[in-house]
């Protein structure tokens, strides 16, 4: 079993780089004649943008986005997973949550910012690093409410009878068959909630005017018309995004193996 899975996973490795070779060489066809006069730099190009600025470069200004994200990941992730265990110990309070979720959900991101920088309070480097930090946290909070949610609520009812049976309350219905069972689906909320919240931290750095960060290269690259460049850090970006992704695909398929196999 596990070689046939091992066959597949390769399978979809080679699938998946034969895509991406594919996309880069419709993308250089199309530089080359349909899209010749437009401001679209070409693949090559585009490496060697980001190869003239360096290792250095990307270190201190992704560097510091990772470091905004990260811990606005952290925060609306525990905030999430909090509500949502406490939805199912106090019922009566799970509109009021999912409300609070989907309010985070249908404000825009870039309509809120503002609002945030202006409350947070000076335009010094650690209140600007603050706007990008509630943003990262805001960014996760609904995907990862539902997931949790959802997957608390998966628990098998013959596994919280037995608990129950034993005289454990919620609370031990809840530490010992919910957040178990949950964890395929926090993991897989977690999954799209990480590339948000690198997103949510570009948008506050963009608001809050930083000294250091991604934001700041975009700006620098729009204002001296610096097409290749814009593209090399926007390509950065999806890089970082997809490995986001990427690695808690792979922490889902070390956690939970038995989701991988009921799936």
């Amino acid at each position: 079993m596990s070689t046939v899975l091992r066959r597949e996973q390769l399978r979809s490795v080679g699938f998946g780089a034969l895509g991406l070779l594919g996309v880069v060489a419709v993308w250089e066809l199309l530089v080359l004649t349909l899209l010749a006069d437009a401001r679209i730099p070409s693949p090559a190009g585009v490496v060697g943008a980001a190869a003239d600025r360096g290792w250095g470069f990307y270190a201190t200004h992704f560097g510091m986005t990772l470091q905004e994200a990260a811990v606005g990941f952290g925060y609306g992730t525990v905030a999430a997973v909090a509500l949502a265990a406490l939805t199912l110990l106090v019922p009566a309070l799970e509109p009021l949550v999912m409300q609070i979720a989907v309010l985070t959900y249908c404000v825009p991101l870039v309509a809120i910012a503002p609002v945030l920088f202006i409350v947070i309070g000076n335009p010094d480097e650690g209140q600007r690093a603050g706007t990008a930090t509630a943003l990262a946290a805001l960014s996760v909070f609904f995907t990862t409410v539902v997931g949790t949610v959802l997957g608390l609520r998966s628990a098998d009812p013959a596994s919280l009878e037995v608990v129950r049976v034993f005289g454990g309350g919620p609370v031990r219905q809840l530490t010992k068959v919910r957040l178990v069972a949950a964890l395929p689906s926090v993991l897989a909320a977690l999954r799209v909630a990480a590339p948000l919240a690198f997103l949510g931290a570009i948008l506050g750095e963009y608001v809050g005017g930083v000294q250091r960060g991604v934001a700041i290269t975009l700006k620098i690259a729009q204002q001296n018309v610096d097409v290749e460049g814009a593209w090399a850090i926007g390509l950065g970006c999806a890089l970082v995004a997809g490995a986001f992704y990427g690695a808690f695909a792979l922490l889902g398929r070390v956690v939970t193996p038995w989701s991988r196999g009921a799936a």
